[in-house]
């Protein structure tokens, strides 16, 4: 596998079969693919949006990840405040909310989420990484907790989603190893 940094065009170019792949690992239907295509495209235009993907000598992608820098006014930014309230928002002050990140189920295990989170989070300016992930234990807690996350919420319930969610997050920049220093 190669990692491999898309801009944001090139990203774009991409949508339908990093969509795919994102409905593969979440085990989502098929049928919301045209509304994340759609949300995906614009998270691509926002500013600071960063994207790796783990590619096979076909050129396949096999993992994704992608976020962009957090701002007042977006979605993510609106509801995880509400959460945590005024004790809680330093950590909105300069962070990089990593949206999304996927590996293919045939190719989990390897070590490529690690490796695309390490890539996306490298060289980002931010203070501070953030992200939301459906409770449960997993391979992706596992991996964010290897990486240094902590709890800024749990069992939090977003606008319009039933579903209990942690939001974590962790200090930049990674050292060697991918954790705090």
């Amino acid at each position: 596998m190669t990692l491999q940094r898309l801009r944001p065009a090139d990203f774009r170019a991409r949508l339908p079969e990093l969509v795919e792949l994102y409905l593969a690992a979440m085990r989502y239907p098929d049928g919301i693919q045209s509304a994340r295509v759609a949300l995906w495209d614009e998270h691509s235009r926002r500013d600071g949006f960063a994207s790796v993907v783990a590619v096979d000598a076909a050129g396949a992608a096999h993992a994704v990840g992608y976020g962009y820098t957090g701002r007042p006014g977006q979605w993510w930014y609106t509801e995880v405040g509400r959460g945590l309230g005024e004790q809680g928002r330093g950590w909105l002050a300069d962070f990089f909310e990593l949206t999304e990140l996927h590996v293919r189920p045939d190719s989990q295990g390897a070590g490529l989420g690690q490796a695309v989170l390490t890539a996306l989070l490298s060289d980002r300016s931010e203070a501070a990484v953030l992200l939301s992930t459906p409770e449960g234990t997993n391979r992706a807690w596992r991996l964010y907790r290897r990486m240094g996350f902590g709890d800024l919420l749990r069992d939090y319930r977003f606008t319009g989603d039933p579903r209990p969610f942690g939001v974590l997050g962790r200090t930049l920049p990674l050292d060697a190893a991918g954790t705090q220093h």
